[in-house]
């Protein structure tokens, strides 16, 4: 897998046949507290490896669309307007940088029912985002999200309660933990595995080191502890990648065994 291309909102990343591109929504600020030891207590002093901004822990907060040049699926969709901070709901600059044109976008899978990732199926002036919406695949467990705001796309929802091929190049994976429909997407060919998911870590600098530290909003922490493990196993594993929400901008990496955790490395730099 190698970087292609990038620019201030999104990069470019070849796997085979493939192309991955990455899209930048923004970033937020969130409270070191929100950090879980493994009896559910806010974790202690953290680490110098991890970066503080203004006593908060900074998330990049990204979504991917992969297209084969036919077919294109993006995997989730920013917040939009929901999250009223403006360092977020940049995915719509991210696509036209990109050169993506949302009215060919017909497949949107999401990782699960936060606002940050679902949002966006809804363009800040009230209209979809994607015009020509044919399927919103999300895990099972989190369909109830479909409401209000995104009452106008209900009816294109694909529930997924198992694992299941969405085409020939990318599986619907459920992890249930972070949110009962939590669900990862195993983008696959001849050059390769890219795991796409959405909250299996949080703090990149923190929780491949120490796989077993949680988050606040997890809803089953030791189920979100067990998923994170199981996915850092087959990450391990030759020709697996990650591309992950809340990683670093652009957020694609692979991983390596270290001790007791893992060490990321990402294919491309940082992005702003």
């Amino acid at each position: 897998m190698r970087l292609i291309s990038s620019g201030r909102h999104h990069a470019t990343f070849e796997l085979g046949d493939l192309q991955v591109i990455s899209l930048r929504d923004g970033y937020i600020d969130m409270p070191p507290t929100r950090l879980r030891d493994e009896e559910g207590r806010p974790l202690g002093e953290l680490p110098a490896a991890v970066p503080i901004v203004g006593g908060n822990l900074r998330l990049s907060v990204n979504a991917f669309f992969v297209t084969d040049g036919t077919r294109s699926v993006l995997v989730d969709t920013g917040a939009s307007d929901n999250w009223h901070d403006p360092t977020m709901g940049l995915i719509y600059d991210a696509l036209d940088e990109a050169g993506i044109d949302r009215t060919h976008i017909t497949d949107v899978a999401v990782t699960h029912n936060h606002e940050d990732h679902v949002s966006g199926l809804i363009a800040p002036d009230g209209s979809q985002a994607f015009p020509q919406l044919e399927r919103v695949w999300i895990g099972a467990g989190d369909t109830s999200v479909f409401t209000g705001r995104l009452e106008p796309v209900r009816d294109r929802v694909v529930p997924v309660s198992e694992r299941v091929a969405i085409n020939n190049w990318i599986t619907a994976v459920p992890t249930p933990g972070h949110t009962p429909g939590h669900t990862v997407y195993d983008v696959h060919g001849a050059a390769g595995h890219l795991l796409i998911w959405g909250d299996t870590v949080h703090v990149p600098t923190l929780q491949f080191d120490r796989p077993n530290v949680t988050w606040e909003f997890d809803g089953d922490q030791p189920q979100a502890r067990a998923a994170r493990a199981d996915l850092l196993r087959q990450l391990a594993q030759p020709d697996h990648f990650v591309a992950g929400a809340h990683l670093d901008s652009p957020g694609i990496a692979r991983v390596t065994p270290a001790g007791d955790g893992y060490t990321l490395e990402y294919l491309a730099p940082p992005i702003g």
